[in-house]
């Protein structure tokens, strides 16, 4: 489980991995206790989507959050049996199935599954769907109040200058950090290397002592509430703002953005994954994709959910940016042994470390 192990450098005191065996999945009726334990991203799935789903099958849905892929891993490896259903990104997915923490999907259940966009099926992190189905995706973008700031953004090494300190607010996520510098030096956001996080470091330490706030959970809120006027946010999070108020641009990096694609998948240890089978059938409706992206402007795999959203949605610069911009976009590979150099050289900074 070496993979695991470098994607939760912190959380290795907890790294309790439990082996129990799993129940079949079934094609479409669940004869398990009517439970379901999601964990997945804050604000991500509706609760009015989690309440129709209970009213329709009888099935009680607790919700715990978490707030990166790494703490994700950690939990669940400490305690595996108690997640029914993940929302992995697509290089937690890569390094879950290499270490043999999920179980394969029941293909037949999915009855919904043909109304994902053909360019989310079999994607190289896993091909065939054999583990995994994506329920959402995205961007990281540059948000700007263009009420307080007046000079142009047009990349991350806009954002962090001495004039925004202290205006800032970022994702606390150590990967996605570091792959906003190896973009700005030229590299690819997978190109990670003891040389290249060397090369980068003189650029972070002078970024993130102008960070305000580190948020991952809502960083749309630091905005909304005026305590900072430009941030690096989920491209969701951009998009609510953008429609509260068009003062708040968003703006995709001239260096590129990282393409994440967040899907569902069942724990090898779970012990309700007919229940889970049926969530995920049940996100891939049209009406309940549309029903998720009505209320988290994301980037939906969902082909048919598409289709029901309105002009206005689908206009949104940071939902829907223009086709040649998002095949340019490239997603994150499992790093491997480097995950965890990634996450030391991130926390050293932000502690105040040269």
């Amino acid at each position: 489980m070496q993979n695991l192990r470098n994607l939760t450098l912190l959380a290795l005191p907890f790294l309790l991995a439990a082996c129990g065996g799993s129940k079949p999945a079934g094609a479409g009726a669940s004869n398990e206790e009517k439970k379901l334990n999601l964990y997945c991203w804050a604000e991500y799935i509706p609760q009015g989507v989690i309440d129709d789903f209970t009213k329709e099958t009888g099935i009680q849905v607790s919700v715990e959050n978490y707030a990166s892929n790494e703490e994700m891993i950690g939990k669940l490896l400490a305690g595996g049996g108690k997640y029914d259903l993940i929302q992995p990104s697509e290089y937690a997915v890569e390094a879950l199935i290499q270490d043999q923490q999920l179980q394969p999907l029941n293909q037949g259940a999915l009855t919904n599954l043909g109304n994902l966009a053909p360019e989310f099926r079999n994607m190289p992190f896993d091909a065939g769907n054999k583990f995994s189905v994506p329920f959402m995706a995205g961007f990281v973008g540059i948000v700007v109040n263009t009420d307080k700031i007046k000079t142009p953004i047009k990349s991350f090494n806009d954002v962090f200058v001495p004039a925004h300190k202290n205006r800032i607010v970022i994702l606390d996520d150590s990967r996605e950090i570091t792959s906003w510098a190896l973009g700005e030096a030229g590299l690819g956001i997978n190109d990670v290397t003891p040389e290249n996080l060397a090369k980068i470091r003189p650029m972070l330490q002078k970024w993130l002592p102008l960070v305000k706030v580190y948020d991952s959970d809502s960083p749309k809120t630091a905005l909304q509430n005026g305590d900072v006027d430009i941030g690096v946010v989920w491209s969701g999070e951009g998009a609510i703002l953008y429609n509260d108020n068009k003062k708040f641009q968003f703006v995709l990096p001239h260096s590129g953005a990282h393409l994440f694609v967040d899907n569902m998948a069942i724990p090898k240890t779970a012990q309700h994954p007919q229940n889970a089978h049926l969530f995920i059938n049940y996100l891939l409706r049209p009406e309940v994709g549309k029903k998720v992206a009505d209320e988290f402007p994301y980037y939906s795999p969902n082909r048919a959910a598409r289709s029901l959203l309105s002009p206005e949605q689908l206009a949104n610069p940071a939902s829907y940016p223009p086709a040649q911009e998002v095949s340019r976009m490239q997603t994150f590979k499992d790093l491997g042994p480097q995950a965890a150099a990634v996450d030391a050289l991130v926390t050293e900074i932000k502690a105040g470390g040269k």
